[in-house]
């Protein structure tokens, strides 16, 4: 009997070895919360910081002993997230959301999305910024709704045949009396198919896109929006009033350029208007900026080519050419060549470069781009690049013999330091048209042409409009 026992005592403690120690209780204490999927480039300590978990507890909470063989698709469970559950996948903003039209598309409260995506700010909800939210919770609501002036919640669920109630709830209102006019709202009506339009504006703005995002300093913004039928519509960028114009029968269109010397940043965009039946709106959504590539160069030159007292005058009235925003659109396509090609020595200067003037900082920028005077031709003649009316025609102490082009929607031409000027203010010129001959006119170390393009009001790269369809 006894020799019985030793052999089971044997077997149990062989037994006890086998099986994973603490299989059980890991089990039972297995934590709890949502999964994330790791990306390309994504680190443990990346991952920890975008939602605000300590590493080592995240590493912990799924059993990481070396980081360094943390893989792409391999699924993390984010420990400290309470209230929700499921795969975490990565969306990209679209213009025209906020904080509670996100919440609404994704049906994730609002304090979940800023505890998923640590926001500190609202700022932090930019167009094309990345949003961390479960999948497959974006909603296939067909419908979108907003109240006009004077209607109540209760009247626009009638309408609809729901329950008022169904409309509170899937909105995460505290009441219908919270809805408010012009709001963008979504309805819980069955058929399924994915959401259309930007959930952070009324429901008569089925489109809402901002073109080239991120900007680049030196870039032209694009603002679309589709409507159902006119609406009255502004807003600003860069606290330049934005200026929206009709693109054929349901769109509009606003151009903006970006300045040279704008700062890397966030920039608030804000739309503004009044629907056909009067009911007000506002929206605002943070827009990033990035920085050019742009060479540098410093230079010497007489003191007073770059004293204000010389230059501001003459700038205040070149920039002031460039500000009326006339309705019509004259130009068709990309802009033309203003000069005959092909050319044996291209470009001489490049728009956006910095520059150091005696030593200063590079507070300085080319506002354009220098096409060289070619000597193999008895005349160097200027065309116009598109259609459009002359607004200036003369010369000028630092641009020398210069011209400059309305084409309507706030786009302008520039062209100094002409020989000769072709046309005169007031004339109405064609894509291709000769209007001058380049020369060495004003402030210059040699002939050449300097060409402008302003949109918006500010000098934007004159090769992205010799190379780009806008709008």
């Amino acid at each position: 009997m006894r020799q019985t026992w030793i052999v089971f005592i044997r077997f149990a403690l062989l037994a006890g070895l086998l099986i994973p120690a603490g299989r059980t209780a890991a089990q039972e204490s297995e934590p709890q919360g949502p999964v994330y999927i790791v990306q390309p480039g994504d680190t443990l300590w990346d991952i920890a910081q975008r939602f605000g978990v300590p590493w080592d507890q995240l590493a912990s909470a799924n059993g990481i002993l070396d980081v360094s063989l943390l893989a792409a698709g391999d699924e993390l469970i984010i420990p400290g997230i309470q209230g929700i559950e499921g795969v975490l996948v990565t969306e990209r903003i679209p213009f025209g959301e906020n904080l509670t039209s996100l919440s609404r598309r994704y049906q994730v409260p609002e304090e979940i999305l800023v505890r998923l995506n640590h926001l500190a700010s609202p700022a932090r909800l930019y167009s094309g910024a990345s949003l961390i939210v479960p999948e497959d919770r974006a909603t296939s609501d067909p419908k979108r709704a907003s109240l006009s002036s004077g209607e109540s919640l209760l009247e626009l669920a009638a309408g609809e045949g729901l329950n008022p109630w169904s409309v509170v709830l899937r909105n995460d209102l505290r009441g219908s009396w919270e809805a408010l006019p012009g709001e963008g709202l979504r309805l819980p009506v069955p058929g399924g198919g994915q959401d259309m339009g930007p959930g952070g504006l009324p429901d008569a703005i089925s489109l809402a896109e901002m073109e080239s995002a991120p900007l680049v300093q030196g870039d032209t913004g694009v603002i679309r929006l589709k409507t159902e039928g006119e609406i009255e519509l502004g807003g600003s960028l860069f606290d330049r009033d934005l200026n929206f114009l009709k693109d054929g029968e349901d769109g509009y269109v606003a151009l903006q350029g970006v300045h040279a010397m704008a700062d890397p940043g966030l920039y608030p965009l804000t739309l503004r208007g009044r629907l056909a039946d009067g009911t007000p709106f506002s929206f605002e959504q943070m827009v990033p900026v990035q920085a050019g590539d742009f060479r540098y160069f410093t230079l010497n030159v007489p003191p007073e080519t770059i004293d204000p007292a010389n230059t501001k005058p003459e700038d205040e009235i070149w920039m002031g050419l460039a500000q009326p925003v006339t309705q019509e659109k004259m130009w068709d396509g990309i802009f033309q060549t203003p000069v005959a090609q092909p050319s044996p020595c291209g470009f001489t200067s490049f728009y956006g470069e910095r520059r150091s003037y005696n030593g200063s900082p590079y507070n300085y920028f080319h506002t354009g781009l220098d096409f060289c005077y070619n000597y193999n031709l008895e005349v160097n003649e200027i065309y116009a690049p598109a259609d459009g009316v002359v607004v200036f025609a003369g010369p000028m102490t630092v641009r020398g013999n210069a011209t400059m082009i309305d084409h309507g929607w706030g786009v302008y031409t520039g062209y100094m330091h002409q020989e000769e000027i072709y046309v005169k203010e007031g004339d109405r010129v064609e894509a291709g048209q000769a209007i001058g001959a380049a020369g060495e006119t004003g402030r210059v170390s040699g002939p050449h042409l300097h060409f402008e393009v302003f949109v918006g009001g500010v000098q934007v790269d004159p090769m992205r409009w010799l190379e780009q369809d806008f709008p």
